[in-house]
């Protein structure tokens, strides 16, 4: 019984040691559109990795062209220790709310990961109320850190990606260039041709 308790100690201990040498990095995309799901993906990145995808340009999405994004995201795939993808439809936004879906959103990218992480960093300033275990917000941190950073890209092509597809689908939208967002041109689409089933109406009606 000592032997396999000493075993265990010795298992936990490596574990920690593998938890404190990584960044697991969280961030969201879309919480601000008014059409389309809210998207959120978790990076997780060993030090070493997260040297490397800095030094490749790897920052905050929205200071990256699209190009560059789509160069970036099989890097970080491929140095990526793991990563998760989650999203919440419109029909949670509208049921729960934004800030509530979006947490969802992050929860479900947290469980996608093969191990549960010891500590998350999420950009933003409003904690992770579902997630019980240890987090710290970054206000601005996918300008900061690394894993939040490739987090944000994640995110930020799939949900890309998404829009593209259903582009196809919700003709007239202009979705491939304003990706949900409630630009001029999206209102004016919106005036001619009413609203659709992915259309947050909770958010248009507070415009």
């Amino acid at each position: 019984m000592k032997i396999l308790r000493l075993q265990e100690e010795k298992e936990e201990d490596h574990q920690q040691g593998m938890n404190d040498s990584i960044e697991v990095g969280i961030d969201e995309v879309g919480k601000g559109c008014i059409f389309g799901p809210v998207f959120s993906s978790a990076v997780v990145l060993t030090l070493k990795n997260n040297y490397l995808l800095k030094k490749l340009g790897v920052n905050d999405s929205k200071k990256l062209s699209a190009k560059k994004r789509n160069l970036l995201l099989p890097k970080i795939l491929e140095l990526s220790q793991d990563w998760g993808m989650g999203q919440s439809s419109v029909r949670e936004i509208e049921k729960y709310g934004i800030r509530y879906a979006t947490e969802l959103s992050m929860i479900r990218a947290i469980y996608k990961l093969k191990l549960k992480p010891s500590k998350i960093y999420i950009d933003g300033c409003l904690p992770l109320s579902m997630w019980k275990g240890k987090q710290q917000n970054i206000i601005k941190g996918d300008s900061k850190l690394t894993s939040i950073a490739a987090a944000s890209i994640l995110a930020k092509v799939k949900r890309d990606e998404l829009m593209f597809r259903l582009d196809e689908k919700y003709k007239g939208y202009l979705l491939y260039k304003n990706k949900g967002y409630g630009t001029s041109d999206h209102f004016t689409s919106i005036n001619q041709l009413g609203i659709t089933n992915m259309h947050r109406k909770l958010f248009i009606k507070k415009i």
